[in-house]
């Protein structure tokens, strides 16, 4: 059994915890709100203890080394269940949850399901963001995320929930010009800030030159690039549903087909994702929204009541 107090020192621990994830003693620093000179001192002191090297400087970036990148794992985690710990002892009773969604999801999906939540937990006190970059689940007081990206939550637990595959869709004018895949190189595009490379995935997949596509204008949301699309700014990559409802409306058309896209590989193609820190899951009340997010079929839209 390891004798507690031959454990390194909190600060040394933190100060390592905060470097890992700046990778920087500077950004660490900022973070910690004290010198990068006892950030550094707290990190030699850390590796004395351990009697291995941590951290390879080079200027102003510090690169882990191996043992780095295994300790910060534990370290991180470490953090994370003192953290969740705290939080459960001073508010034993709380049934509060703060649930993160992305915009899209929220209006389209969960919000025609959340009175459902209610009725097998009414003691629940839900409160709804609608943050589109993943949050910081500890800064943002955040305890559950349903996300919307190609599924990179390194250090979280997460869940597929679905796919959010995309149509190429244009207002009638602007498709004028676009009778083949190639006519996408001198076409305006219209890009997401949450996927930026999203259209050179599009590109790729079509044959096009991924030199294609690094111009335009790029959105925050879902949202803003349907309406930026809808008033002629460029060509759009939009939800599926989105464009269906546009396309039969006539206010959108599908210049290349709207299933040009439909074998695109799964990795290639984004998706809303049940996001969270493993130590939250811990208390019942997250449990069971997780499984509740988990049970439903999201593929069947329902209408707002």
């Amino acid at each position: 059994m390891t004798d507690r107090n031959s454990l390194p020192p909190l600060n040394s621990l933190r100060a390592f915890d905060a470097v890992m994830r700046a990778r920087s003693f500077r950004g660490a620093a900022d973070e910690l709100r004290v010198s990068p000179q006892a950030v550094s001192q707290q990190v030699r002191l850390l590796e004395s203890v351990l009697g291995l090297p941590l951290f390879e400087r080079r200027g102003r970036a510090a690169e882990p080394t191996e043992a780095a990148l295994l300790l910060g794992h534990y370290v991180a985690s470490g953090f994370e269940e003192m953290a969740e710990g705290i939080r459960r002892v001073t508010s034993p009773r709380r049934a509060r949850i703060t649930l993160n969604a992305s915009p899209y999801f929220a209006t389209r999906y969960l919000l025609p399901r959340l009175a459902s939540f209610r009725e097998i937990a009414p003691a629940a006190d839900i409160r709804l963001t609608t943050m589109v970059e993943l949050p910081d689940f500890e800064r943002d007081e955040v305890d559950v995320a349903v996300q919307w990206g190609f599924g990179n939550w390194p250090g979280h637990e997460s869940h597929l929930l679905i796919r959010d595959p995309k149509v190429i869709a244009a207002r009638p004018s602007v498709a004028e010009t676009l009778l083949r895949p190639d006519d996408l190189q001198h076409a305006p595009l219209l890009h997401t800030m949450a996927a930026p490379k999203m259209w050179a995935k599009v590109l790729g997949h079509l044959g096009v030159d991924l030199s294609a596509g690094e111009g335009g204008v790029s959105f925050q949301d879902a949202e803003t690039m349907r309406r930026a699309t809808l008033a002629g700014l460029g060509v759009g990559l939009l939800s599926r549903a989105d464009a269906l409802d546009d396309i039969r409306a006539g206010r959108l058309v599908a210049p290349l087909g709207i299933d040009a896209l439909s074998d695109m590989a799964p990795a290639d193609v984004p998706a809303f994702s049940l996001v969270l820190p493993r130590a939250h899951r811990r208390r019942p009340m997250i449990a069971v929204l997780c499984d509740w997010i988990t049970s439903q079929e999201w593929s069947e839209e329902l209408p707002l009541p």
